[in-house]
């Protein structure tokens, strides 16, 4: 098994944050940082990537892997990939459990996989090529769901435990996506964390989301939840020391309010594991 460092609490590094952590150095354990936002990107971007993981240790998170696609794997993508995580010494690669578009064109959206044994097939070969490729074990997030497929007979959580056993892939465990998602489709969120493989989750991640009528948005905007909390405290319980950070991507407050976030998270994972 791959060990994986214990990171503690972190944030995900954001743009309106840049000035303040580098004139501060805040006491904050980690950042997450968006793999897109800084494969392409020279100058200020750059540069201030480059002196925070001088400082601090940094993840790399993506949005545009398309692990779950029908296009052939964006080598070019997984060149940049790979040396921006080379260069900023991350201590591992995320991205999701999804799809992001179809013949060459990106919706910029994550998109739900179906969970059946093709598709299980498929998504896990690609996860090998990409480890492969990065010589590191990939990261997967469960990402928030708004629609199931027909033809999925499988759980989700059932299908992410058979990835990690077939691909030997690690996993990013959204606690507040799982609870998106079981509003939206009706499970037990508690269900979903007690048939998550315990060696296998390497990161949580915890955001605030926006509550309509019949449904819940996974937007990352306002603060966490009560009832996320709760099942972040469920997590912790059943995991343990697990990496986590706070996401905050709309109307996003300044750096101490998100800071705040993540050291009541670190509250909740210091009083379960003492």
């Amino acid at each position: 098994m791959t060990e994986f460092p214990y990171l503690g609490i972190g944030i995900g590094l954001r743009t309106v944050h840049f000035s303040h952590i580098l004139g501060q150095e805040p006491e904050i354990d980690w950042f997450e940082a968006l793999s897109e936002n800084h494969m392409d990107s020279g100058g200020r971007p750059a540069y201030v990537l480059d002196k925070i993981a001088e400082r601090y240790p940094v993840v790399l998170h993506g949005v545009s892997m398309s692990i779950g696609g029908t296009d052939p794997l964006d080598m070019n993508y997984l060149r940049k990939l790979k040396k921006l995580a080379k260069r900023v010494n991350a201590r591992w690669v995320s991205d999701h459990l999804c799809w992001t578009g179809v013949m060459g064109k990106n919706t910029h959206d994550l998109l739900p996989v179906p969970t059946h044994e093709r598709a299980l097939e498929h998504i896990a070969e690609r996860v090998r090529v990409v480890s492969d490729f990065l010589e590191r074990p990939l990261v997967l997030e469960n990402p928030s769901t708004y629609v199931a497929f027909k033809e999925s007979t499988m759980t989700e959580w059932d299908f992410l435990a058979q990835l990690t056993e077939r691909s030997d892939c690690y996993l990013l465990l959204d606690v507040n996506n799982v609870y998106v998602s079981a509003f939206n489709h009706g499970f037990d969120p508690k269900t979903y964390i007690d048939n998550i493989p315990k060696g296998r989750v390497v990161q949580i991640h915890l955001a605030g989301h926006t509550k309509y009528d019949t449904h819940i948005i996974d937007t990352h905007m306002g603060h966490v939840i009560d009832e996320v909390w709760s099942l972040y405290d469920y997590t912790c319980r059943r995991f343990g020391d697990v990496s986590t950070m706070v996401e905050w991507d709309q109307e996003i407050p300044d750096f101490e309010t998100v800071h705040a976030e993540a050291k009541k998270a670190a509250g909740y994972l210091e009083a379960v594991c003492a």
